[in-house]
């Protein structure tokens, strides 16, 4: 993973939350110009480990954000100001 990918998003290709959350990903994105690294769970097994490294029991599933650079993590779908907070570290 670059350097600049810190900011990971772990979805399931059929969540309807995760689904829900796509458009304020994108808003996000195109606001403060910078990228979330999308990780599908339910069909690579991969991404599924680095899930569960990340979540530590935490949350169980998804959608799961993670900000590599300040440790934070939210569980589930949320409101843009709050993916927006938790992007920029706060």
């Amino acid at each position: 993973m670059a350097d600049d990918e810190y900011l990971l998003d772990f979805y399931g290709e059929e969540c309807v939350h995760c689904k829900e959350m796509d458009p304020v990903v994108k808003k996000l994105e195109k606001e403060l110009k910078l990228k979330l690294k999308k990780l599908e769970v339910w069909h690579n097994e991969k991404n599924s480990a680095l899930l569960r490294e990340y979540d530590q029991g935490r949350c169980g599933g998804v959608p799961f954000f993670y900000n590599k650079k300040s440790g934070k993590f939210i569980c589930g779908a949320v409101d843009y100001a709050t993916l927006k907070n938790w992007a920029l570290g706060k």
